[in-house]
């Protein structure tokens, strides 16, 4: 496949997906820039196209991964804050009441309730989403630089 392509059209595919690293420059970077990308050579070659479309749809997957790994997360945020102020904080405490283990670190007690295993295990999977998204785009940036077609894993086609 490599040799009906041309070099713009495989350096532009890499730059697509390298373009989706602008995330840790600008806000929303990861979306902005590989669409404006995409937009402007769509059209021009099926390549880009292709590329565009992958690179959009894992970001946009990843996004989705992420906010709901947020949104699981909150029930247990919610139950942990009546142990930092101690007391019932808009009659949350109860769901801290089960559980608890309580340690003695300078004479304050410092309680890890049933909150630490979940948000400890999103805070993990958040962590691999990650590193995923790091190797993945890099992945796919040097796979289309040498003019293979390039599959993200764990991607829910959004743009067909």
């Amino acid at each position: 496949m490599t040799e009906s392509l041309s070099k713009h059209e495989r350096n532009l595919s890499a730059l697509i997906h390298a373009s989706t690293f602008s995330k840790f420059f600008i806000p929303f970077g990861n979306f902005i820039v590989p669409l404006i990308l995409w937009t402007a050579n769509k059209k021009e070659y099926d390549f880009v196209d292709h590329n565009g479309k992958q690179a959009l749809n894992f970001q946009i997957s990843l996004l989705l991964y992420s906010i709901v790994l947020g949104i699981i997360s909150i029930p247990f945020f919610i139950g942990f804050f009546p142990n930092i102020f101690d007391f019932d904080f808009f009659g949350f405490g109860h769901l801290n009441k089960w559980n608890n283990l309580n340690f003695h670190l300078d004479s304050d007690d410092f309680r890890f309730g049933t909150w630490l295993v979940p948000v400890g295990i999103t805070g993990l999977l958040q962590g691999a989403l990650f590193v995923v998204n790091i190797v993945y785009t890099i992945l796919a940036t040097i796979r289309t630089n040498e003019g293979q077609t390039f599959q993200y894993p764990i991607t829910i086609k959004f743009i067909k």
